[in-house]
């Protein structure tokens, strides 16, 4: 079977120009995978929450997760850790917001010890009410250090899980923004085959 000169022209005209028009197609996708990675979000709220903020739970997103349905990180953000994968900078922020936490639990402990000690010196057994004596005292020295305690241990507790979530979507962009440059061609264009055809020319760097 013989094919004219034009009538191959034409068909590699064609093909080019499906070639173009698929590569056209694929390559907003590419890159709005790469903008958009699976990155965890935490509730607007929860990552606006500044230093000395409220010590409540956080609320995040898992990655690739979208909408409203925001999950309970946990008191100690335990619900967020597998979801932080391998990245070393996540995990270490995570494990200072856990130790914030159970020194903000401690704290909590003893100012509630120190009021029950202080209630329990009130009554005396021979039916009188005592305010101040030596057990009661201990009692308001407690307190008092332990309401001192809860001002820095408050201030930067939250900044670590934020910090965590952050290290890990840096990580992901950063990961993900290397391999694409990886395996980018380094060189782009236009070059005529035989008879003339338009190719499409890539070159990759060997490093």
């Amino acid at each position: 079977m013989h094919y004219s000169i034009p009538a191959l022209n034409r068909a590699r005209r064609l093909s080019f120009s499906v070639f173009l028009l698929a590569l056209s197609a694929v390559a907003p996708r590419l890159a709005a995978a790469q903008a958009n990675p699976a990155t965890v979000r935490l509730q607007p709220d929860d990552a606006a929450r500044g230093l000395s903020g409220p010590q409540h739970n956080f609320y995040f997103l898992p990655p690739g997760k979208t909408g409203e349905d925001y999950q309970n990180a946990g008191f100690f953000g335990q619900k967020l850790r597998p979801y932080l994968g391998t990245n070393a900078e996540a995990l270490s922020n995570l494990t200072d917001y856990r130790r914030q936490k159970t020194l903000f639990l401690a704290d909590r402990l003893v100012a509630v010890g120190a009021l029950g000690l202080y209630g329990s010196q009130v009554f005396t057994k021979d039916g009188g009410q005592q305010y101040f004596n030596g057990a009661q005292q201990v009692a308001a020295g407690l307190f008092v250090a332990s309401l001192l305690a809860t001002i820095p241990i408050n201030r930067h507790t939250n900044k670590h899980l934020q910090q965590a979530v952050s290290a890990y979507n840096n990580g992901l962009t950063g990961a993900q923004g290397s391999q694409w440059q990886r395996w980018s061609p380094s060189t782009a264009g236009l070059r005529l085959g035989l008879q003339g055809t338009p190719l499409l020319a890539l070159g990759w760097s060997l490093r």
